[in-house]
């Protein structure tokens, strides 16, 4: 069974300013998920599910769909803050959404197979795609998942420390645990994680999710059961989000699901800001000019 691609494109880009989702970063007007969606075409994906709002729903569709008719089947499904299991109502003034769990669940409708995740505005690479769709091919385990564990150094940047989440596993390469360092930087050649007063020197190969998973249909089910206790906790709260990740951190340690850590030599870039655009403009052409993808995509 062919494994869909879900992108998470509901977020707006508030600190980016605008959809960022589409904006146009390859000679043609190629936006990330053009590049994303052509990608796992490559490696095997037959199906693709957009998370998007209704409030730019037409203008998204109308991007895309020329693009892709007759490549990949595609579905739209819309994350709203009013959205929610019955008996649960958003708090007054809640403006927030409810968090990438949320989103995820949006597609429990049209999603029966497995499927995998990425972020709408992050650039994965080929490999990662390809080894993903293996996956995928050769777990015959429901309560197998899997996460592509990019090399730390693969992931930083030039303007300044990133936050990164560091994978910790166990002797087959089963993910265990997952530590957040919030400020992981270059000195040199060298690179450092800081806190406080003190400053570790890492050897840039750890192993880092950027939120590219793969999961079976049963996680839908999970996912859905997380949130109910999510909501009955935390559902007052005017800023409190549901984490998908931490879903799955809780079935690992319930010794419910295992997760495979699928590492990776391919190389991730995302647009954060702005002023990050150039540089994933050079970085889209030198794969261009080295025959990774066509000067024009569709």
């Amino acid at each position: 069974m062919k494994p869909t691609l879900l992108i998470l494109a509901a977020g707006m880009g508030s600190r980016y300013g605008g959809l960022k989702q589409m904006d146009e970063l390859g000679p043609h007007g190629e936006s990330i998920i053009d590049y994303s969606v052509y990608d796992a075409i490559q490696s095997g994906f037959d199906k693709v599910v957009f998370v998007i709002r209704e409030s730019f729903a037409d203008v998204f569709k109308e991007r895309f769909e020329p693009r892709l008719k007759g490549k990949i089947k595609t579905e739209y499904v819309y994350q709203d803050l009013n959205d929610l299991p019955e008996g649960f109502s958003v708090p007054e003034g809640r403006e927030k959404p409810w968090g990438t769990g949320h989103a995820i669940l949006m597609a429990k409708d049209v999603i029966n197979e497995p499927f995998a995740i990425i972020n709408a505005d992050d650039f994965y690479g080929r490999g990662a795609y390809k080894q993903v769709f293996d996956f995928v091919a050769n777990s015959k385990d429901d309560n197998e998942y899997a996460m592509v564990g990019y090399a730390l150094h693969n992931t930083l940047s030039e303007h300044g420390t990133v936050s990164r989440g560091v994978c910790e596993t166990d002797s087959n390469d089963n993910l265990v645990n997952i530590v957040e360092r919030t400020k992981i930087g270059y000195e040199g050649e060298k690179i450092f994680f800081y806190e406080e007063e003190s400053k570790t020197e890492l050897t840039g190969q750890e192993a880092v999710s950027m939120n590219f998973w793969a999961f079976k249909a049963n996680y839908f089910e999970r996912l859905e059961a997380s949130f109910l206790d999510f909501l009955k906790e935390k559902g007052q709260e005017m800023k409190s989000e549901f984490y998908f990740n931490a879903v799955v951190d809780q079935l690992i340690k319930k010794d419910i699901v295992s997760t495979k850590v699928i590492r990776t030599d391919a190389k991730w870039f995302g647009v954060t800001y702005k002023e990050d655009k150039p540089l994933v403009q050079e970085k889209l052409d030198q794969l261009i000019k080295d025959g990774i993808y066509p000067e024009k995509l569709w």
